[in-house]
């Protein structure tokens, strides 16, 4: 029995390393004490981090080299917690707890910053001509700006904190997540659902997918569901064996067909839209001397040649090859 069960279980790790790939193509160590927030630009070419050490800097990965040193995002210094990069490269949000500023990377200059004062910002997104915001706040509003006209919108429907936005690239449509277990998908010209998105646990992660196919909702279970915006149902669920499914950032490639997500647990992976089964996965770098090793990877993307790019709040931004994606 006993030679049996040693079989068994030198059998089950052999499977369980054969899931893993944890080889890195590329790595890049932006942020040798960590960082706070980092975003990256969604064919995967930049990545615009915070560190307290390093303040905002912009970086330049096909180059291998800082792009810009941005600064302070305030007279305070105050800590940046959200990141977000335009769908068009052009533009980037970063966010405090209380205010947030709009940068114009070609220039590598802010264009302004603005206060929250009805309650602290827990996500931010920004539309492609960087002139409209979408913001999730711990007082359960979802809010609405548009900087050229001036024109507000609240969103009203959470009764939680909102933990997660998402919005098009024309900044027409939101999708926002919260602690009360609900996604909705809406209108910011009008400020009506258009759809409702019902999970058993608070809603930690929302993403869209930039043609406005797809949406992706996750709770704090083992509920991660790809919908279908024409018809408003569930198009696939993400399958796995673990628990829980706690994911820190997920992005949709340009056609829609893959899903790829980051974990508070390290976990990288690369999921089929259509099925939702897992195709890949990756374990990204651990900060140094970190016992557990742990990271969180605050963002992906996929890049034109079909690599996957990871970047952790360990200070590392990390290239991965999958077999099931097509490289040139």
């Amino acid at each position: 029995m006993r030679i049996i069960s040693r079989i068994l279980l030198f059998s089950i790790s052999i499977l369980i390393a054969g899931c893993w790939q944890n080889q890195a193509l590329q790595t890049w160590q932006v942020a040798p004490e960590g960082a706070s927030s980092v975003a990256l630009s969604r064919d995967g070419r930049f990545a615009l981090l915070y560190s307290s050490q390093q303040q905002l800097v912009l970086w330049d990965l096909v180059e291998n080299k800082i792009a810009a040193e941005l600064g302070a995002q305030d007279q305070n210094k105050s800590r940046v917690i959200q990141i977000d990069i335009s769908d068009n490269l052009r533009y980037a949000i970063t966010a405090s707890q209380d205010n947030f500023a709009i940068w114009d990377l070609a220039w590598g200059t802010a264009t302004g910053l603005w206060s929250i004062s009805d309650g602290a910002i827990r996500a931010v997104d920004l539309s492609s001509d960087g002139q409209q915001v979408l913001l999730g706040l711990t007082n359960g509003k979802a809010i609405y700006v548009n900087l050229d006209t001036g024109r507000r919108m609240e969103f009203l429907a959470h009764r939680e904190i909102v933990n997660s936005v998402a919005l098009s690239a024309n900044g027409r449509y939101a999708l926002s997540g919260g602690d009360d277990g609900m996604a909705y998908f809406w209108d910011t010209e009008t400020g009506q659902a258009i759809y409702q998105f019902k999970h058993d646990t608070r809603v930690n992660r929302v993403a869209l997918q930039r043609d406005g196919l797809y949406a992706f909702t996750a709770d704090s279970g083992k509920g991660a569901t790809i919908w279908s915006l024409k018809t408003g149902k569930a198009y696939s669920q993400l399958k796995s064996r673990l628990r829980q499914l706690v994911f820190a950032s997920a992005r949709f490639s340009d056609d829609g067909d893959y899903l790829v997500t980051g974990a508070q647990s390290r976990r990288v992976s690369l999921w089929q839209t259509k099925t939702g089964e897992r195709l890949a996965q990756w374990e990204a770098t651990a900060q140094k001397d970190t016992r557990p090793p742990s990271a969180v990877v605050y963002d992906v993307a996929i890049t034109p040649q079909g690599d996957v790019i990871s970047a952790s709040s360990a200070g590392f931004i990390e290239a991965w090859k999958s077999d099931d994606l097509n490289h040139e």
